[in-house]
């Protein structure tokens, strides 16, 4: 089970440690990341860092949603080996 509480935390450490945040703003960003912890991820996940390595890539502009799923490992949809929607079935063999 992931450990929400220190997500939070995290996230609520990285908006107070945040000068150039206006206080409006940091009010609105504390009290969205106490109710969601998909908040909390996105404020902790700065998309430049993502690609800022990638020679050739400069990031114009970002924007996400994120939501809380359930993992099940069993599941296709979590094979991290396979392309989007490109799953290779295993031949039924019975």
């Amino acid at each position: 089970m992931p450990d929400v509480q220190a997500l939070t935390g995290a996230a609520l450490a990285h908006i107070k440690a945040d000068e150039f945040m206006p206080d409006e703003e940091r009010g609105h960003a504390e009290s969205a990341v106490r109710e969601d912890e998909s908040e909390a991820l996105a404020y902790l996940v700065d998309p430049t860092d993502l690609v800022a390595d990638i020679p050739g890539v400069e990031l114009a502009q970002a924007s996400w949603s994120s939501e809380p799923v359930e993992y099940d490992p069993e599941s296709m949809e979590w094979d991290l080996d396979e392309e989007d929607g490109d799953f290779d079935e295993e031949p039924d063999n019975a």
